[in-house]
């Protein structure tokens, strides 16, 4: 599963991008500095965007851990979405890839290959989640998962749930159902590229 993704968009572009949602976005915490980052890791920081704890109607964008210490003291970075329906806690994660790897096809490589996802068409895109408070590393948040579309199945048995604009709305929104909107991408939307 998903234990590594890439964020290069900028703050700008996330406000301009955001804007046609129609929800206001809000900076509780400031701006935040949205350095480009080619390797997001488990318990690394990454921008969220969640609804707002301070206006009613609005979202906001905050800095936050990947993962939370699970019962057993591993991290939770992904969560599988089938059968449940999250009445509280959702968040959008940016993201304008995501890395899956394989057993190395080149004999003798000791390293898994490496392969990066990218939404078709898209700069940058939102992957579902799920934030919470843990009294031992604060706010956090883990990515959802769902069964693979045909353009992950080939690399791996689980996927992220990648949302698109037409959904970041609605995934904020409870009283949507989250099955609807935790489902595989049409196959098709998003490009591979080995890198490694």
């Amino acid at each position: 599963m998903c234990n590594e993704q890439r964020r290069r968009v900028a703050l700008g572009q996330v406000r301009n991008d955001w804007s046609q949602t129609r929800i206001p976005l809000v900076f509780p915490e400031g701006l935040p500095n949205l350095a480009p980052l080619d390797s997001i890791r488990i318990t690394d920081r990454n921008a969220i965007i969640r609804a707002s704890s301070q206006q009613e109607g609005a979202a906001e964008l905050v800095v936050r851990r990947w993962s939370w210490p699970g019962p057993g003291g591993k991290p939770v970075y992904n969560y599988r979405a089938e059968g449940r329906d999250f009445a509280r806690g959702r968040c959008l994660i940016l993201a304008d890839g995501f890395y899956e790897f394989t057993t190395p096809a080149e004999a003798g490589k000791k390293r898994k290959d490496k392969w990066l996802f990218t939404l078709a068409g898209e700069e940058w895109f939102c992957i579902a989640g799920l934030w919470r408070s843990d009294p031992k590393v604060g706010e956090a948040y883990t990515m959802l998962t769902t069964e693979p579309g045909a353009d992950v199945a080939p690399y791996h048995n689980r996927q992220i749930v990648v949302l698109g604009r037409a959904d970041w709305a609605r995934w904020l929104d409870p009283a949507v159902p989250a099955a609807e909107l935790t489902r595989p991408l049409p196959a098709g939307s998003l490009e591979v590229e080995q890198v490694g």
